[in-house]
């Protein structure tokens, strides 16, 4: 399951760097071994997703994880331009099972810059074990997207709202890792990113 294959517009309060979280939108940093990224998180809208990232986090389930896989123009075999990275259990383990698909439509929070989204196979066997963090615009990843044949798309659950720098950096790294899905071949980091620590501030 690490190389689980990545396949509405972002509310405008969601968008704009300059607002910030209300109360019911929990903010978590993860202290990384390239720096700190902080996302805001949206159970309002993405409640199951939300909540189990949160679970994670509040589990401490990324402490000693990290970042493996970068995807960019030059190895994105579709060709689509996806940008992203991915992170989340580096050892595999999915604590608690898989958890139920949310629809971008249903969320209102598009694949677009910064957003932070689940990571799956097939609707309904993702779980917040393995995240990604988009780079740039990748709506074709939205609810009726091209990405995948069966168009569900990947929920995202909250933003970037400090640190995409870090992001762009550890997209930028090395990615010369052992991959066992041709597909992710060239998308492996050749080091992990390590999340030394990830909690709610």
């Amino acid at each position: 399951m690490r190389n689980i294959l990545l396949s509405t517009t972002l509310m405008l309060s969601a968008c704009s760097a300059s607002v910030q979280p209300s109360s019911n939108e929990p903010v978590v940093l993860l202290e990384t071994t390239e720096g700190p990224i902080e996302i805001t998180v949206y159970p309002d809208r993405a409640p199951i997703s939300a909540g189990d990232f949160l679970r994670y986090v509040d589990g401490k389930h990324y402490d000693g994880q990290g970042f493996y896989r970068v995807v960019r123009a030059d190895n994105d075999p579709r060709d689509m331009g996806m940008s992203l990275i991915q992170g989340g259990r580096l050892d595999q383990e999915v604590i608690g099972g898989p958890i139920a698909h949310e629809l971008t439509t249903q969320t209102g929070i598009s694949n677009a810059n910064g957003a932070v989204a689940i990571a799956r196979d097939a609707p309904g066997t993702g779980s917040a074990t393995y995240f990604f963090i988009n780079v740039g615009n990748n709506d074709f990843l939205d609810t009726g997207g091209t990405r995948n044949s069966d168009e569900q798309g990947y929920a995202t659950f909250g933003r970037v709202t400090d640190g995409i720098d870090v992001v762009k950096r550890i997209q930028a790294m090395e990615a010369k890792g052992v991959s066992d899905v041709g597909v992710t071949n060239g998308q492996i980091l050749t080091e992990p990113v390590i999340i030394t620590r990830a909690y709610r501030k």
